[in-house]
């Protein structure tokens, strides 16, 4: 893994985070910027740089990913309406390089436009 990334670098321990889930597959924290009540990150345990290097190999890992959403969702008590996005690079907002999923709830979610607002 990369010592640079500090998803890895949360994933090792090396880094302090509110870890909300651990599986084999993936960890779920808190968003340290949270953009709703609910913001949580699910975070691959295989460094990947983002969805777009995603193979046909990846995909029981996003279906874990997919089911530690559902479940995180559920425990945060937002499955009744919560939204789950990635972001691919810098121009579409990726922060950081490790493939990491957006889970969102908590209150009534808005469209995303083209300024970002996901209000």
């Amino acid at each position: 893994m990369p010592r640079d990334c500090l998803f890895c670098r949360i994933i090792d321990g090396e880094e302090m985070s509110e870890i909300v889930h651990t599986d084999d597959d993936v960890v779920v924290i808190k968003d340290k910027f949270p953009l709703a009540p609910v913001h949580l990150l699910v975070l691959t345990r295989e460094h990947i740089p983002s969805a777009h290097d995603l193979t046909d190999e990846h995909d029981e890992l996003v279906a874990a990913c997919l089911a530690a959403a559902r479940l995180v969702a559920e425990e945060h008590g937002t499955a009744d309406g919560y939204r789950i996005a990635t972001n691919i690079g810098p121009k579409g907002g990726q922060a950081i390089p490790h493939l990491h999923f957006h889970v969102l709830g908590g209150r009534q979610l808005g469209r995303i436009d083209d300024a970002g607002d996901m209000s």
